[in-house]
């Protein structure tokens, strides 16, 4: 059966999370049900990542096997026929059959959003995070390039997630402003869970005057208690899963 690679853009908000549960709408179920119609086939989807309950995405990957004589270029077109309005196939392809979603992956990129406006934006109440006190830029990029690196992020991982190895290749954290947003970027081969939305927590804490901009010893830890809050879902997405 030939392998099937979809790109898609959801919004969280009124999902529990990406990942297949019991007595609960997911972003998974949705997409297998789609893909069973379309294809005439029921299907189990493999994804680049798992997101939780009102995590948006922007680039999700998938991949699947199923036969087919829809070209590649239609098949967006027939799955969004059929998904619901907030979960959208951007684009498929046909690909080797040795793709895996997951295990291919080189690099992911998750982008975490902070509305610093002085009142929350309503526009943008489901897809960033409101914070009422405006934090340092400054110190919150001073911290963040503390963190850039391979290094054990054991600290800034929730418990409850077992994992071979707790070491991660932070290939960028940026922090920029615009608009009275600010826009955490976080590049790694891989992300331990909730890795970025603590990152997110640990950083607003340094800009609040809350803990010192070196966080180094925040890594050397190696205990969740040593860094910061966990922020909030919403304002967490999934950008992009890159393969080359």
């Amino acid at each position: 059966m030939p392998n099937i690679k979809l790109t898609l853009s959801y919004d969280g908000t009124n999902y529990h999370g990406f990942q297949l549960q019991q007595n609960a709408d997911t972003i998974q179920a949705r997409l297998e049900r789609a893909i069973e119609t379309v294809f005439g086939m029921p299907r189990r989807i493999t994804a680049a990542g798992r997101t939780d309950a009102r995590v948006h995405a922007l680039g999700q990957v998938v991949n699947f096997h199923a036969d087919t004589r829809i070209p590649a270029n239609r098949i967006p077109y027939a799955l969004n026929s059929v998904l619901p309005a907030d979960i959208v196939v951007t684009d498929a392809a046909f690909v080797p059959d040795d793709f895996h979603a997951r295990y291919s992956a080189k690099s992911k990129v998750y982008r975490y959003y902070l509305d610093c406006a002085p009142h929350p934006r309503l526009l943008t109440r489901h897809y960033a995070y409101h914070v009422r006190r405006p934090p340092a830029l400054a110190r919150m990029q001073q911290a963040a390039s503390t963190l850039v690196g391979e290094h054990d992020f054991r600290s800034f991982m929730a418990g409850g997630s077992p994992v071979k190895s707790t070491v991660r290749k932070l290939l960028r954290l940026d922090v920029e402003e615009h608009k009275q947003y600010i826009i955490i970027t976080a590049e790694a081969n891989g992300f331990l869970y909730n890795m970025v939305r603590i990152i997110a927590g640990t950083l607003l804490e340094v800009g609040w005057g809350k803990r010192d901009p070196d966080l180094r010893p925040v890594l050397t830890a190696l205990d969740r208690n040593a860094a910061g809050y966990t922020a909030p879902a919403h304002g967490l997405v999934l950008v992009e899963v890159k393969y080359e």
